[in-house]
């Protein structure tokens, strides 16, 4: 991809591994299952590379949530954008009238919109840069009834892995009462993507009364990566 953008210092695209810094160099060195097209450019800061969806996994997240959304939701939000990942497989689906995606970081924030344009789906999205739950009741207040919210939180750092169960009510920074406080009060239909070792106790004891939620694992060569629970009326198979 021809791109005269100029990235902020904080950026990088890294293409022999003696450039990498060591903490992240077996991310890299799995750079193609995190974004397939990462030769044409991509970029990444380098603590972006914690938190991007495996391609594969983001692909079909998108397509459950694209076959599962009920009529009339035509919207997707990512709040949780990073570099892109999830964003860009939104995107890719056609189902959605529009995605906004929202970052808080700048330099991450450009990141996801020049992958986005290497991907050539940057017509299709609309980027916010700042704190996702303030943006939900401002600018997109008048966007809920259309709307599905996708989250993709920080787990607060790769620790979690330690943990045979891990406590969502412990997760940094915002855990899960704060996500589903959040965003109930924007809509009730949103997924949160999760560490694979989540209390599925803590995640039913936000489901209301009489309703259900689906909880899904996404696994890559025969290993669950994470798990995503579907809240509201979605028709997930």
């Amino acid at each position: 991809m021809e791109d005269s953008e100029e990235a902020p210092a904080e950026v990088h695209h890294y293409n022999e591994i003696h450039e990498v810094p060591w903490d992240i160099q077996n991310y890299w060195s799995q750079r193609y299952r995190i974004f397939s097209k990462y030769d044409e450019g991509i970029w990444l800061t380098d603590d972006a590379w914690f938190g991007v969806t495996p391609e594969p996994v983001a692909n079909k997240i998108a397509a459950d949530l694209a076959g599962a959304a009920p009529d009339g939701r035509i919207i997707l939000i990512d709040a949780f954008a990073g570099a892109g990942g999830n964003t860009i497989a939104f995107a890719k689906t056609g189902k959605w009238r529009r995605v906004y995606g929202i970052e808080k970081n700048p330099a991450v924030l450009q990141c996801a919109k020049h992958n986005a344009k290497i991907y050539g789906v940057a017509d299709k999205i609309t980027w916010f840069e700042g704190d996702c739950f303030e943006i939900l009741k401002n600018q997109l207040k008048d966007l809920a009834p259309y709307s599905v919210v996708f989250a993709s939180p920080p787990w607060g750092g790769p620790g979690y892995r330690s943990d045979d169960v891990f406590s969502l009510r412990t997760m940094e920074p915002y855990s899960l009462e704060t996500l589903f406080k959040e965003y109930s009060a924007f809509t009730k239909h949103m997924a949160l993507y999760l560490p694979r070792t989540s209390d599925v106790q803590q995640i039913a004891k936000y489901v209301p009364d009489g309703q259900q939620a689906t909880v899904m694992h996404y696994c890559m060569e025969g290993h669950s990566k994470a798990l995503c629970v579907f809240y509201g009326d979605f028709n997930v198979s």
